[in-house]
């Protein structure tokens, strides 16, 4: 099974008759986290975004769930990752995820450096958007415990940065002040 958790996350799923009817019906009797997941599904989202809003990041289980009860199917997959960008290009990154490439690896952050960016990107959020806004993002990076949970869900703070005025022409500050813990 550990082999295939990559495939999972890379694979890009769509709602199945039985995942549209299951929205309507909640006849099989689906976890709540699982019924989130579901509704999120568009076919346009990987697995690995998806996992974005859900606690943790861990998004295998529910995924398997809905594929096993046929509520979801894949319907393409991301391309493995690119090799890092050149300095020079790594300036001109318009994808979120490309930002990371640059930094140390997640293991080399201590404890409370991961704390100090779980703080960081929480606060972000409730200062840019106002507190009881964007809740999945906030539970999702609060239950980010490590630097590399923390690090997919930068990418959904990221565009939702992006997606205010404000926090869009802050992002280059914030992030270089983020960057500095995460």
């Amino acid at each position: 099974m550990p082999d295939s958790i990559p495939v999972l996350l890379r694979s890009i799923y769509a709602k199945t008759a039985q995942g549209q009817q299951e929205i309507a019906s909640r006849s099989l009797g689906l976890s709540p986290m699982a019924r989130r997941v579901l509704v999120l599904v568009d076919g346009k989202r990987s697995g690995q975004e998806l996992s974005t809003f859900v606690p943790g990041n861990e998004v295998s289980p529910q995924l398997t769930e809905l594929l096993e009860r046929g509520c979801i199917e894949a319907v393409g997959s991301v391309p493995a990752p690119k090799p890092a960008p050149s300095p020079a290009g790594a300036a001109a990154s318009t994808h979120a995820g490309d930002d990371l490439e640059a930094l140390p690896p997640p293991e080399s952050r201590s404890a409370k450096e991961a704390d100090m960016a779980r703080n960081f990107m929480i606060n972000t959020v409730n200062t840019i958007f106002g507190q009881h806004n964007r809740i999945s993002l906030v539970e999702s990076i609060y239950g980010s415990k490590t630097t590399e949970e923390l690090r997919h869900v930068y990418i959904a703070w990221a565009e939702a940065m992006e997606s205010n005025a404000v926090g869009k022409r802050r992002l280059p500050e914030l992030r270089e002040k983020l960057f500095a813990v995460l």
